[in-house]
């Protein structure tokens, strides 16, 4: 799925300077992704270290990142996928509120989409309420129904507002596609928690930390993957349906600093990396003179090109810097 400051494309950069700057083999180290997103790092690391942990604030990305981290069976997995697709259309939640034939003027899905989503998101929640799935199956289902909505959503990729027609991608009948999943190990662990209070439960090897780093909120950008998530009745918001979301103190001028120095300072984690661009809020300088007084530290940077979701095909070109933390004990 396309995601903003997503790092997939930037793994072999990540990997290769985690590993260079880390003592000894990855293998015995933990691996802790604080600000997961979409999983893509924390996917990336699962089978170099001994185990993983990832959080997200952000409901959908915590159904994500547990689909991919402790996903412990794959039986039957396929057989239910195609079950799914073949249910009839049913006239619901998503509907009524972002398709055109809702009634409610909001144009994220085309009519048969939107009623495709609503028959499969209840299909799973009957299974779950009915005993059919555990939890580790409902949550790999609808993280299933999340990543394949994104493919005929009508939008320029993220959910902040819809485009006036349907573009040709969101004619696309729905079809849920599986995860390429693995079976985890049990000592992965995803939580859903705000990273400031989570940081001061956890201690570790390795923390990899992808903070926001502009004005935009994830839970504005990506509303709609939390009301198919979560799938509660509720009263949308405006001309784009907002729901009432979780505003990040990293993405705020006033206190980006001060969340990060806090995060810092309360990190029990001997390696520390820092991802964060050129376009961020925070100066450059004043991260690095916050991780000198914290321990030995580094930084190294690569080029790439930063998704935009107004034009993905033009080059927007961004520096990517990693701050490297060895932190005094």
């Amino acid at each position: 799925m396309h995601y903003i400051g997503s790092k997939e494309k930037l793994l072999p950069f990540l990997k290769r300077e985690i590993s260079h700057h880390v003592e000894g083999s990855l293998h015995v180290k933990s691996f802790c992704d604080l600000f997961a997103g979409s999983g893509a790092v924390g996917r990336g690391f699962n089978e170099e270290v001994l185990h993983v942990s990832s959080n997200d604030v952000e409901y959908y990305s915590y159904i994500i990142n547990h689909a991919y981290l402790k996903t412990s069976s794959l039986k039957d997995y396929t057989h239910q996928i195609d079950e799914l697709n073949q249910l009839a259309l049913t006239q619901g939640l998503i509907f009524k509120h972002y398709a055109l034939g809702g009634g409610e003027k909001r144009h994220y899905f085309s009519d048969e989409n939107a009623q495709k989503i609503d028959a499969i998101r209840q299909h799973i929640e009957l299974w779950y309420h009915n005993q059919s799935i555990d939890k580790e199956r409902y949550y790999l289902l609808l993280a299933t129904l999340i990543e394949s909505v994104t493919y005929i959503a009508n939008t320029a990729s993220i959910f902040s507002a819809f485009l006036k027609n349907l573009k040709k991608t969101a004619h696309t009948p729905l079809y849920l596609d599986a995860l390429h999943v693995r079976e985890n190990r049990e000592e992965n662990r995803v939580y859903h928690n705000d990273s400031n209070t989570l940081i001061k439960e956890l201690q570790g090897d390795i923390l990899y930390l992808d903070p926001p780093y502009n004005l935009r909120q994830y839970g504005a950008n990506y509303h709609l993957l939390n009301t198919i998530a979560k799938y509660k009745p509720f009263k949308p918001k405006g001309k784009t349906g907002l729901r009432k979301y979780y505003s990040s103190p990293f993405s705020k001028r006033k206190s980006a600093y001060e969340s990060l120095k806090n995060l810092l300072e309360s990190a029990k984690f001997k390696h520390i990396f820092l991802s964060y661009n050129n376009d961020g809020i925070i100066d450059n300088n004043d991260i690095e003179k916050l991780m000198k007084n914290l321990g030995k530290y580094e930084q190294v940077f690569q080029e790439h090109k930063r998704f935009n979701a107004k034009n993905a095909t033009k080059n927007y070109k961004t520096i990517e810097y990693l701050h490297i933390l060895k932190k005094f004990r």
